[in-house]
């Protein structure tokens, strides 16, 4: 793997930038996958009265689904409609200023 980024500090930034933007929609599919079977489950239990009593599942409710689901769509919302709102010219603009605010504060140690 070639390592040009190194040398220039925006390539760098930019690299870690799209690190973490990969680690949360890993976490997101993650979320989402266990998201999905818990409402299989609670399906499951609560529309077709299958016995399901063991300890996590006894807790799906109407309130725990509710609240798991408001959390979900929070996340799909911050996940793919951030784009739309602070798209790539907002993030590039954003990254600069951040990368002229550190070169100013280390300029002045």
């Amino acid at each position: 793997m070639e390592r040009d980024f190194d040398n220039d500090p925006e390539k760098f930034e930019l690299r870690q930038l799209a690190s973490r933007k990969v680690v949360k929609l890993r976490s997101f599919y993650i979320h989402a996958f266990f998201y999905s079977i818990g409402l299989i489950l609670f399906t499951l239990k609560n529309y077709f009265g299958l016995p399901l009593n063991v300890f996590p599942v006894r807790y799906l409710n109407n309130l725990v689904m509710i609240v798991w689901t408001t959390a979900f769509l929070v996340s799909a919302v911050e996940m793919f409609a951030s784009f739309k709102i602070f798209g790539e010219e907002w993030e590039q603009r954003k990254l600069k200023s951040i990368l002229e605010k550190e070169d100013k504060k280390q300029k002045r140690e």
